[in-house]
């Protein structure tokens, strides 16, 4: 492919830069400036590429940070985005509408589980929801000492923006400047430390909360053992397993949830349908770029949260619900599964062989699936980066010279950069991604 693939309309160069310039200026002004946003301003897009007001082409391996499950632009997604909103485009939840129960079903059917599913608008309200249904289960199976309340969660993880979310995320950095947090949260075990996790418990835990596959983490895959034994653990200890699979779930790792992947793997289908969390929580590709999220808990908990105790106004809406529906039927119909686990191990095997070519540049490839990881030396290692940009990470800096070769990846922490792509990604764009990924590896060099 070029390059470059210019706009039906190009406009000339001075007139570009005015567009850019003011594009940004807009948002000097007027947006809160709670991103630090890299410099590109982009205008369309169609399955995995985009372009910007320059006329730029680029390939999209970020996905919107896994958002966009079947690209940009679909025609089938616009058209059910029409077609819906022709219909019925919002009701109250104090009504009843079939997209929203054909949705939850649709869940239900790909955990093999009977569960109930509340729908919300992200994946930091869904988590919420599932803070609220482990206190609900906290109060109505207290301790010796009361209402259990307590959810534990691991180092490096992360649940969202809200309060509760960065109280109960392991990384400290997100909780700065917001003290108090909310209380009830314990974010010091580490991950794939089924040891460390028995020894946190105690008698006001009521859930214990990860992710299937740690993604601002650094791309960390849950161990089958873990799994397993979490599940034991909660078992034994009358406690909720919970699941954060905003990012890692639906069908990023080639299964609908990435704990399935990960046990079906290693211990076969049969254990990966046995084993169930109390509580999933989805958002990001569940709505393919329609901001719509939800969590599922099992039936033996799910009607905890009765009439009152929780509640949305836009959570499920009978677009959103639409929408996803279509996200399911096209993910099935064309076997993306499957397609995400041929290519994604392909995609894994050309990161590790960088990391054998270039190991002053790439130490390891990290995740499964489309939920990837290139693993970086420190920026002060890499001799490309330490002139031209001292002391900023080599995330960053490696993000910023794939922009310059035409490719969108994702940071994640200082060492790791993400490849998120669309599920439909086709082989020939996942060969142009990783030849342009190479060349910049072999500049850096």
């Amino acid at each position: 492919m070029n390059d470059r693939m210019p706009l039906a309309a190009e406009p000339t160069a001075p007139h570009v830069q005015d567009v850019q310039a003011s594009v940004r200026a807009l948002f000097d002004r007027h947006v809160m400036p709670t991103y630090a946003r890299f410099d590109l301003v982009l205008s369309h897009g169609a399955g995995s590429e985009v372009w910007d007001v320059q006329g730029r082409r680029f390939l999209d391996l970020g996905g919107g940070i896994a958002v966009c499950a079947l690209g940009h632009a679909h025609p089938e997604v616009a058209e059910t985005l029409a077609r819906q909103a022709r219909r019925l485009l919002h009701v109250s939840n104090l009504y009843y509408h079939e997209p929203q129960g054909r949705l939850a079903e649709e869940i239900s059917r790909h955990l093999d589980a009977p569960g109930k599913v509340f729908f919300a608008n992200s994946g930091a309200e869904a988590n919420e929801g599932m803070y609220k249904l482990a206190r609900k289960f906290g109060h109505a199976h207290p301790g010796a000492d009361g209402p259990r309340y307590e959810v534990i969660t691991t180092v490096n993880s992360f649940h969202g923006r809200t309060l509760g979310g960065i109280a109960a995320t392991g990384q400290e950095k997100v909780k700065a400047g917001f003290d108090p947090l909310p209380e009830g949260f314990r974010c010091d075990v580490p991950f794939n430390d089924l040891a460390a996790m028995e020894a946190a418990v105690g008698s006001r835990t009521a859930a214990i909360l990860i992710e299937g596959i740690q993604g601002e983490g650094g791309i960390t895959p849950a161990s089958a053992d873990y799994l397993t034994g979490l599940r034991r653990l909660c078992d034994e200890r009358n406690l909720l397993l919970l699941v954060d699979a905003v990012q890692c779930g639906h069908f990023r790792s080639g299964c609908f949830q990435s704990f399935q992947r990960v046990l079906g793997d290693a211990l076969g289908p049969a254990a990966a349908s046995a084993f169930t969390p109390d509580g999933v929580s989805m958002a990001k590709s569940l709505g393919g770029g329609f901001p719509i999220g939800a969590f599922w808990a099992r039936r033996t908990v799910a009607d905890l949260l009765g009439p009152g105790s929780h509640g949305t106004t836009y959570g499920g809406s009978p677009l959103g619900c639409a929408v996803a529906l279509k996200i399911f039927e096209i993910i099935e119909r064309d076997h993306l599964a499957d397609h995400v686990r041929q290519t994604g191990a392909w995609l894994h095997a050309e990161i590790a062989a960088l990391a054998r070519e270039f190991p002053g540049v790439v130490r390891s490839a990290r995740g499964l699936g489309f939920m990837l990881g290139i693993e970086l030396a420190p920026a002060s290692e890499i001799k490309g980066f330490a002139a031209r940009a001292g002391e900023r990470a080599a995330s960053l800096q490696f993000v910023d010279r794939l922009h310059e070769a035409g490719v969108l990846t994702i940071p994640s922490g200082t060492q790791i950069a993400r490849l998120l792509p669309a599920l439909n990604l086709p082989r020939s764009q996942a060969e142009e991604g990783m030849d342009r990924i190479r060349r910049v590896v072999r500049a850096l060099a």
